[in-house]
């Protein structure tokens, strides 16, 4: 998904004829929808009206302090080890005759695709005394696998899960450095890490800190992982304070969240994240591959090895749980049922429906448009993105429950619609950026055309733009569908009452009851779906290239 940044320098880039004046309803509208989707967050100040003194008491409490330390110290590890896990990784499949380079690129950004939070209840339960793998290793006379939980087991686990950000961004780099810079220092007596050192890190270090950027944001808003490892998290305090109806001080606590994430923010933009070089470069690309010789093989173990963990060890896990006599449905009073899959994509093809009506306007006005209005939208958009799920349900459940008239209240508090909104608030950046991004390419020259043979703009519109920039709303539309049916906090804590279990709301029951096995289905049908999704995305990038 491109950045607001980087659309910005590739819109100066076109043609002035491209960037065509819109009406002005469609600006206004854009605005009005991106307005919208930030207002709701307002009401997490006007909560926290109601603590008076006590909220500067609150704020430097010993506890809270403890729990900010935690999660920024999470933060900082996660996001180091990410690096030192990415980069390497993507260097091997994009500098080196690594073999079977692309194999090991899909494989090792497969992780993407799979919850942290399963990867979480893989480990806890594959490892440690009585684990599912240390059962299956016994009669093989090996030792024990030491149980994995705590701090060091959630920074473990969130890195299997989030390196492939830093992967993806460092090798999209990498492909696009100019290597005669690289060949010029070797000619200068410079050796491959002199040269990497010097030539080739400062060139795709904003290419690492786009990565270490979204490892850092998901890991401060996960919440299923360290929940289920035992380390109480900004996140987890949180949804504790709410659920025992101190809600101002969860709205507090929100507020705090959030500044830690502008933090966040704030330090990626000194980095130069966003820096042109990282993602083009005007000299020659490609060049001489490094060639390993004898460690082409030893070098396979890297990207295997993560592979391994990440990928097979939950599947395994997983399937060793549905072959076993815990995947029982009857377990505990709380069978399986497949209406919580059918729940899952319910709500998730209404989320992604929703976010693209919701990102058309927001997409085709920031492509298109010249004004400052439609710049705004678009960004304002992406305020959503950057807040964690657990803010995002907290801010509307207040909202709707204060700041609606009763009658309305009884509607909307913890209502469907609600719901799916709170999907569209998360993740109708995503949407935006797809559909931006295609609508960027489509000739203004054939719009005019068009007009000129009597079609109004809207006519224009669905006969020229629509259908071209059709991929990408496929793609828009498949990463929101994604992303929801991965969705633990906003979907814990808005699903209404009288609504059935959905995929990850049945494991969170499951887990809290210990009955581990009772999640290989669902654990794997989320897999599963969550790998479809992403050969939908795969496929229509394949069509615009």
């Amino acid at each position: 998904m491109s950045s607001p940044g980087r659309t910005d320098r590739l819109r100066e880039r076109l043609p002035r004829a491209g960037r065509e004046r819109l009406p002005d309803g469609l600006t206004v509208l854009a605005v009005v929808v991106a307005v919208a989707l930030v207002v709701p967050l307002t009401w997490l100040f006007v909560e926290v009206f109601d603590l008076g003194p006590r909220a500067l008491e609150l704020t430097v409490d010993p506890q809270t302090i403890e729990v900010l330390l935690r999660s920024v110290a999470l933060v900082v590890v996660v996001t180091t080890a990410s690096v030192l896990v990415g980069v390497p990784i993507a260097v091997l499949t994009a500098r080196t005759d690594l073999p079977f380079a692309r194999f090991w690129t899909v494989l090792t950004a497969l992780p993407l695709a799979i919850p942290s939070y399963l990867g979480a209840l893989a480990v806890i339960s594959g490892f440690g005394s009585g684990g599912s793998l240390n059962t299956l290793l016994a009669p093989l006379g090996l030792p024990e696998l030491p149980a994995v939980t705590g701090f060091a087991g959630a920074a473990a686990v969130l890195t299997l899960y989030t390196y492939p950000y830093v992967l993806l961004t460092t090798r999209a780099s990498l492909l696009s450095l100019d290597t005669s810079l690289v060949e010029a220092a070797r000619t200068l007596d410079t050796g491959r890490l002199g040269a990497f050192r010097r030539v080739t890190l400062p060139q795709i270090a904003p290419g690492i800190a786009a990565g270490a950027l979204l490892v850092a944001l998901y890991t401060l808003a996960d919440f299923g992982t360290p929940n289920f490892m035992g380390v109480e998290v900004f996140t987890q305090f949180i949804y504790a304070r709410y659920q025992n109806l101190m809600r101002p001080y969860a709205a507090l606590l929100s507020l705090q969240l959030l500044g830690v994430t502008a933090a966040i923010l704030y330090l990626e933009s000194q980095l130069g994240a966003d820096d042109e070089g990282a993602y083009a470069s005007r000299g020659s690309r490609g060049g001489a591959l490094i060639k390993l010789g004898n460690w082409r093989y030893v070098a396979a173990l890297v990207p295997a090895t993560v592979a391994l963990l990440a990928v097979a060890l939950p599947v395994a896990v997983f399937g060793l749980w549905l072959t076993g006599d815990g995947a029982g449905y009857n377990t505990g009073g709380l069978a399986f049922s497949w209406t919580y899959g059918w729940n899952s994509v319910y709500l998730a093809v209404f989320a992604a429906i929703a976010s693209i009506l919701v990102a058309l306007p927001v997409a085709v006005a920031a492509a298109r448009g010249r004004s400052r209005l439609a710049r705004l939208a678009d960004r304002l958009s992406y305020v959503g993105y950057a807040t964690p799920g657990i803010v995002i349900a907290i801010a509307l459940l207040l909202a709707s429950l204060h700041g609606l008239p009763k009658s309305a209240t009884e509607l909307v508090y913890r209502s469907l619609p609600l719901l799916v909104f709170a999907y569209v608030v998360r993740f109708v950046p995503q949407a935006i950026g797809a559909i931006r991004a295609s609508t960027m390419q489509v000739d203004s020259r054939l719009i005019e055309a068009a007009r000129t043979l009597g079609r109004s703009r809207l006519g224009a519109f669905r006969a020229v733009t629509l259908p071209l920039i059709a991929p990408g709303i496929a793609t828009g539309a498949a990463l929101v569908f994604l992303t929801t049916m991965k969705e633990l906090p906003a979907t814990l804590m808005m699903r209404p009452l009288q609504f059935d279990h959905t995929l990850v709301t049945y494991i969170w029951k499951v887990r809290e009851a210990g009955l581990y096995g009772q999640a290989a289905i669902p654990a794997l049908a989320l897999i599963v779906i969550s790998g479809l999704s992403m050969a939908v995305i795969l496929s229509q990038e394949g069509s615009n290239t």
